[in-house]
């Protein structure tokens, strides 16, 4: 029962998350280190999950396709390539075999392909750059370990949202009360656009 219940908490905040934003939550985290990655995806909504790391050699991709045989519904596929982009370490095939297997998205510190096939698809997609060289398949790699994405450090099991402006990843154990500093911040906002449509605002550092 209390592991039924511990599940529904996740998912009510992971579906909470997608209503805010990767800015949002980046103020809110005093605007900590994020993954300045891009999206490949055609956009509908912000990307939230459960952290499935995975960490490989420049330009190899064995490991990736080895998580995903472990991969569950809900989780984000979070890999640190090193930033390296001479080779392509995922393309439509295996970004279909993490969208079937129920996966919130995938993040990659590295290069990714297929980028038509991909861009017409709303299946989360981050990657460094683009890139139609394939990879090395020799291994070795490290699956379920902290890994750097841009400098952003990801811990198995970590909460990892995305959108428009790139990656935010945060410890599950800070999702609630992270949450309801993103509310108060949204609140905030929502009330200065309402001053500077009704003329009133006075800027961000007026005098009180």
């Amino acid at each position: 029962m209390n592991a039924i219940a511990s599940t529904l908490e996740v998912s009510t905040l992971l579906a909470a998350f997608t209503r805010t934003s990767t800015s949002i939550i980046s103020d809110c985290l005093e605007r900590l280190p994020g993954a300045r990655l891009k999206p490949f995806h055609r956009i509908e909504g912000t990307m939230a999950g459960i952290a499935l790391t995975v960490k490989v050699p420049c330009g190899d991709n064995r490991a990736i396709h080895q998580a995903l045989e472990i991969l569950t519904p809900g989780q984000v596929l979070v890999v640190d390539g090193g930033g390296d982009v001479s080779r392509a370490l995922m393309g439509d095939i295996m970004a279909a075999i993490a969208e079937k297997r129920g996966a919130a998205g995938v993040v990659v510190d590295g290069a990714i392909r297929d980028l038509a096939t991909i861009g017409k698809g709303a299946f989360p997609m981050f990657a460094r750059a683009g890139f139609h060289r394939g990879p090395y398949k020799n291994g070795p790699g490290e699956i379920n370990v902290p890994v750097s994405i841009g400098g952003m450090l990801v811990s198995p099991g970590d909460i990892v949202v995305g959108d428009h402006d790139g990656i935010v990843a945060f410890p599950a154990a800070q999702a609630e009360s992270l949450l309801q500093r993103c509310l108060a911040t949204e609140q905030k906002e929502a009330e200065m656009l309402e001053q500077i449509a009704a003329g009133t605002y006075k800027g961000a550092y007026a005098a009180h």
